[in-house]
């Protein structure tokens, strides 16, 4: 595959203060990633860098092969973005403020725009000053879904979005995933991010704490086991394997890592197992656990 943005050792400084802290990674062309974190980890900083709005301090970053820095204006001929909060023009409809970006963008369908309309049951006649959030959002997300471009960014674009339009939402990054366009998609609705991305990359304090697809990461932490046994279960709170145990009578909730699951069933069988159900954590479970282990 074709790596569509690469990012190497990025860094960036503001006075002493160090926002990014050298990472790394590649969207592929017809990838979707995901880039989560917690608010002030360095989401936002990382898009700007890409975007050519400031300088990186360190390391490399290219979209097409092209310095994000130095090209810039090249590259935003193929790429279309949708910030967390969209201000507009106060005294402009949405309807034109949406047909100024595309002309401005150069590339664009408007067929696709008046389907995105539709989809996304906006208002395009009223003025922006009377807009909620939500429908500032909207203006955004269509201008930009509705252009020609190879690589969509987008930093928190549901926000403000009530869940039907979120559905519409991830409908439009299926499609433009199936088009074979390549998306960087930073949000805090992990269940979106699990659903949609391909790749995940976790960002704390400035670095990739984890970077991989979600069962890649699921190799690396814990499966959740519930067990219903004929005799109780005893002695599973001294076993390292074991974490989070709970036992009630003959039934236990616990979980264990996933290059343990072996052994976990070998020290069962003298319980007698009635029923066992295991599953893997959910990428909100994932991000809570190494959160939680981090503040610790």
């Amino acid at each position: 595959m074709t790596k569509l943005v690469e990012i190497r050792s990025l860094k960036k400084c503001f006075g002493s203060v160090e926002a990014l802290k050298g990472i790394t990674f590649d969207i592929e062309k017809g990838e979707v990633l995901g880039y989560v974190g917690p608010n002030g980890a360095g989401k936002s900083t990382t898009i700007r860098v890409l975007l050519g709005i400031i300088k990186a301090s360190g390391g490399s970053a290219k979209i097409f092969g092209k310095d994000v820095w130095s090209d810039s204006i090249k590259i935003h001929k193929d790429i279309a973005y949708v910030p967390g909060d969209v201000y507009l023009w106060p005294n402009l409809t949405g309807g034109e403020i949406i047909d100024m970006l595309l002309n401005m963008h150069g590339s664009f369908d408007d067929v696709r725009r008046d389907v995105l309309i539709k989809k996304f049951e906006f208002d395009p006649k009223k003025k922006a000053r009377s807009y909620s959030k939500g429908n500032r959002q909207k203006v955004a997300l269509i201008a930009a879904l509705a252009s020609n471009a190879e690589l969509y960014i987008f930093d928190e674009p549901t926000s403000g979005l009530d869940p039907l339009m979120e559905v519409v939402f991830q409908e439009e990054v299926s499609r433009l995933k199936s088009e074979g366009k390549s998306i960087l998609l930073s949000s805090h609705i992990l269940s979106e991010v699990e659903r949609l991305c391909d790749k995940i990359a976790i960002i704390s304090d400035g670095k990739i704490v984890e970077y991989g697809s979600l069962e890649e990461m699921r190799h690396l932490t814990r499966y959740e086991f519930k067990v219903e046994t004929k005799i109780p279960i005893t002695g599973f709170s001294n076993l390292e394997m074991i974490h989070d145990l709970k036992i009630e009578g003959n039934k236990a909730v616990f979980q264990a890592d996933s290059d343990k699951i072996q052994d976990v069933l070998a020290t069962l069988l003298p319980y007698q197992v009635i029923k066992i159900d295991s599953n893997p954590q959910t990428l909100e479970e994932l991000f809570m656990h190494h959160y939680t282990q981090v503040a610790r």
